[in-house]
């Protein structure tokens, strides 16, 4: 072979190579920040089930609980911040957090009035609101395998070299906060 066209195919297949290593990089990181939206996407249509479930049981348990109505106003001023903040921003979270606090609240509660459990329409409300706390947890945690699988491989190399490139950005964990680590609800059933 003529030295002139080894020195012009060298260079062509070595720009043929990277390229495709690029390409492969660029898809497989595109693949996993898919894989975390969709899993956010999940996340958030559990959190819109509960939302959308809470008056319902709020409105069922609410005559029975006439006394009760620290809880009933916790859930409606933090489904307000959730209406009212966007799904990115710290109220939201923070507000997700106080409707987390205040319907484990409502269902200690429900668990201490036996006449609500023994109706039906009430029970079985309580009862989809508990699946849909379950949900939440489910799809939460696996958002996070999700999302340390994908932070983990935007900071391998060389992956690392295309995720900066491409402006792919590390994404945040669900932790739990700190007054869940540290807070029973509290229920108080002389209504003082």
């Amino acid at each position: 072979m003529n030295k002139k066209l080894w020195y012009i195919l060298v260079p062509i297949a070595l720009l043929v190579f990277l390229g495709m290593g690029a390409i492969g990089q660029y898809n497989g990181l595109v693949d996993s920040q898919t894989e975390v939206e969709t899993a956010q996407a999940n996340v958030d249509t559990q959190l819109q089930r509960r939302y959308d479930l809470i008056p319902n049981v709020v409105s069922a348990v609410k005559g029975a609980m006439a006394h009760e109505t620290e809880v009933f106003t916790a859930i409606a001023d933090a489904r307000s911040k959730i209406a009212s903040s966007s799904r990115d921003s710290k109220d939201y979270k923070e507000a997700q957090t106080q409707l987390d606090s205040a319907v484990s609240r409502l269902l200690v509660l429900t668990e201490n009035y036996p006449q609500l459990t023994s109706n039906q329409q009430v029970s079985g409300l309580i009862t989809e609101l508990e699946g849909t706390e379950n949900r939440i947890l489910v799809a939460r945690k696996d958002y996070n395998a999700v999302a340390a699988s994908y932070n983990k491989k935007i900071r391998r190399f060389p992956a690392s070299l295309y995720a900066a490139a491409f402006g792919f950005e590390k994404v945040d964990l669900f932790e739990a906060t700190k007054d869940a680590a540290t807070t029973v609800p509290k229920v108080d059933l002389n209504g003082k």
